[in-house]
């Protein structure tokens, strides 16, 4: 297997990230981390009403619509380039993207880490949602692993696959763009991102992205939306 060096390269950073992550995120390394951006974050919120919109924006739900477009347009971007069957083959790439975020979500489950966001963590913080009237997300009973930026990081991961470097640093800057706000917020703690949802993506798509199975996998389900569109006679696709 050509790739195998990479897997294993990517699996340890894995298991290291959740490793470390394990022993420190209630105090030490990651905890240290994880305050300080919290704090840097938060404590402008009751000072700066620009600031503490912008947060409040960017977080409520209808936002998330905005992160959704901005994947949509990048990838239609490719999408136009492409020949008929490659239009095809990139439905099915799509596709598979949503297969691929259950399975990882699925799999995020049975990692032994629990926690509730910095938000409800702190006591006498700032809250961007009694702060306004924005029924914005600035907590969560649950945040680890960040399920926004895991789906975030599975585009840029399939992105990087299938259509090369110059596009997966677009995707890798809707990332950090998209992600932060919960960060900024609250609702997440910086390593829910950048340790959680980069560790699960690392270790089970590395085995799914860099072997043959995500090639069959798109083979086959190419082949079942070319009959679809064929037998309903939809020539656009």
């Amino acid at each position: 297997m050509k790739n195998i060096y990479k897997i294993i390269s990517l699996n340890i950073l894995g298991l290291i990230l959740l490793t470390t992550y394990y022993f420190t995120y209630r105090a030490g390394f990651w905890f240290n981390i994880d305050s300080a951006i919290f704090h840097f974050f938060n404590a402008p919120l009751s000072t700066n009403k620009v600031y503490l919109y912008l947060v409040a924006v960017t977080n409520y739900r209808l936002f998330d619509v905005i992160a959704f477009l901005a994947m949509a347009l990048l990838y239609l971007h490719y999408f136009l380039k492409q020949s008929k069957q490659d239009r095809r083959r990139m439905i099915a790439i799509g596709f598979t993207m949503l297969l691929m975020a259950v399975l990882i979500k699925q799999y995020g489950r049975f990692i032994p880490i629990s926690h509730e966001s910095p938000s409800l963590y702190f006591d006498h913080v700032n809250r961007v949602s009694q702060l306004t009237n924005f029924g914005t997300k600035d907590a969560s009973g649950d945040s680890f692993p960040g399920d926004h930026g895991m789906m975030l990081m599975i585009f840029a991961a399939f992105m990087a696959r299938y259509f090369g470097l110059k596009a997966f640093l677009y995707s890798a800057g809707i990332v950090v763009i998209f992600s932060l706000p919960r960060i900024m917020a609250g609702a997440h703690w910086f390593t829910d991102v950048y340790v959680g949802s980069l560790s699960m993506v690392s270790i089970v798509l590395s085995w799914f992205l860099l072997t043959p199975a995500s090639d069959w996998v798109i083979g086959k389900l190419t082949k079942l939306f070319s009959a679809l569109l064929d037998r309903f006679k939809i020539e656009s696709l």
